[in-house]
């Protein structure tokens, strides 16, 4: 019912930038929260960065200073803006939301998207 679809991921050299966006799209009620994770190959997953509907905002110590979380409430749409990349930034991110959904909204759910690819290497 819910599809978020990351994009502006890719290749970098280090001290580069990028900006990743989400959309969320489907019968959402309400979007509770939302957030940035990453995996990096034989790694878990961590929290990037979060930011709340009133827009509260949280970093990973090794991403302060360095990324900004926000979001576009009129399009369902957060962004990452990701400055002074270094090679350990190199992962896949995901976009995480909690929703209320249209027609059930006194339930909440978590979505994931599918991933973007960046690489920061010289």
């Amino acid at each position: 019912q819910v599809q978020l679809v990351e994009s502006g991921g890719g290749l970098v050299q280090p001290g580069g930038s990028l900006r990743l966006s989400c959309a969320a799209s489907g019968k959402i009620f309400s979007i509770n929260a939302m957030g940035w994770y990453r995996q990096a190959p034989g790694k878990e997953r961590e929290l990037v960065a979060t930011i709340t509907s009133g827009g509260r905002t949280d970093y990973a110590d090794s991403v302060k200073g360095r990324f900004t979380i926000s979001r576009a409430d009129a399009k369902n749409t957060m962004y990452l803006q990701l400055n002074s990349l270094k090679p350990e930034d190199t992962a896949v991110y995901y976009c995480n939301a909690n929703v209320s959904l249209t027609g059930s909204y006194l339930r909440k759910y978590n979505y994931w998207g599918q991933g973007t690819q960046v690489t920061v290497s010289s």
